[in-house]
């Protein structure tokens, strides 16, 4: 399975965090050029970002829009925005990058 993958799970509600706009992005040089973009689902996944693609050597993003997610719903936030940037270095594996996130704080690491 090849592809990139995203599960949001919002650890103040104990449930997946819905509707998350999410973006991948590629760094440019010294900017970032936009692949795609997606919302998380009702169970906080975004399903294969790339559909079915591969992504090649280099360093990407996720960003997640965290302060509008937590503001739809009248919660206060700390974080307006969670960033995750990360390197592929073998091309053609599947990765899947879960967000745990609170109003003050989140954790990530590279899931299977």
């Amino acid at each position: 399975m090849i592809g990139l993958t995203s599960h949001v799970l919002d650890l103040s509600l104990g449930q997946p965090a819905r509707n998350v706009a999410v973006r991948l992005e590629a760094a440019a040089g010294k900017t970032w050029r936009l692949l795609t973009s997606a919302f998380t689902d009702s169970d906080g996944r975004t399903g294969d970002l790339l559909a079915g693609a591969a992504l090649a050597d280099g360093v990407y993003r996720l960003v997640f829009e965290t302060g509008a997610y937590f503001s739809a719903s009248g919660r206060p936030s700390f974080y307006p925005y969670v960033e995750v940037t990360f390197q592929v270095t073998v091309p053609g594996q599947h990765h899947h990058i879960p967000l745990l996130l609170s109003p003050f704080g989140y954790s990530t690491y590279r899931g299977s």
